[in-house]
């Protein structure tokens, strides 16, 4: 068992790499704060980048409520080419013509994405079902009937228009996989999606500008990372005290 000399408090802002898993973060910030107590609120999948709320110590009690907060995006999504991950990481299973698509007629297909609506998991996420992470399943060409879960997609706009890509910036509920919202666009365009890059900005009232990267956080001393770390009382909404 890793034993620190202090054992540290508090919430702790992360830009996550590329290629890392947000377990992969927790173990390599093990490391460095040389304690097992932590965990964190929201994973990012692998492709992504960008802000995750890490709790440290005793902070990882208030986990399910920095979980329930919305979030923030910025990304690009890719027409023409569907994957079987709904992302850049996965296997190209089909290949569309893409239309001669106006920058007009992308935005006013987004506006029916957003509001209140029910989002289907893909089949390579994280969730359980009998046990089982559906990923699993997936991996073994099985297509298990997932409970649809409510969202709620509050904004989602054009950056940058050039097909057959563009980039967005998007404001969401918890829940939302981002990558399903690029893969239906697709569906529902014609010509098919995925989505080619993701970075999470925000989190609430948390902004990745507050983040500090792993190979930061390992040039820093204790009472360095210490300083930057916030009491779970300021982290977490205003009607849970």
């Amino acid at each position: 068992m890793l034993v620190s000399p202090k054992e540290l408090e508090g919430v702790l802002l992360v830009d996550k790499p590329r290629e890392h898993t947000s377990h992969d973060v927790v173990a390599r910030l093990r490391g460095i704060l040389k304690m097992k107590r932590i965990g964190h609120a929201g994973t990012l999948d692998p492709m992504a980048t960008g802000l995750m709320i890490v709790l440290v110590g005793k902070a990882t009690r208030v986990s399910q409520y920095l979980m329930s907060l919305d979030k923030e995006y910025e990304g690009t999504v890719e027409f023409g080419k569907v994957t079987d991950t709904q992302d850049a990481d996965g296997e190209v299973m089909e290949t569309r013509p893409v239309p001669a698509l106006t920058e007009a007629q992308l935005r006013a297909t987004i506006q029916g994405f957003l509001g209140d609506q029910y989002q289907t998991p893909p089949m390579y996420s994280a969730i359980k079902i009998d046990g089982v992470p559906l990923y699993k399943s997936a991996r073994k060409g099985e297509d298990v009937e997932r409970e649809p879960r409510f969202i709620r997609v509050m904004s989602w706009d054009v950056t940058r228009f050039a097909p057959p890509q563009f980039d967005f910036r998007l404001r969401c509920s918890k829940g939302t996989y981002v990558r399903t919202l690029a893969h239906d666009l697709g569906q529902k365009l014609g010509c098919g999606a995925h989505l080619a890059a993701l970075r999470r900005t925000k989190i609430d009232k948390f902004d990745v500008t507050q983040a500090r990267t792993i190979e930061q956080l390992q040039a820093m001393t204790l009472p360095e990372i210490e300083r930057r770390l916030i009491a779970a009382r300021d982290a977490v909404p205003s009607f849970v005290l």
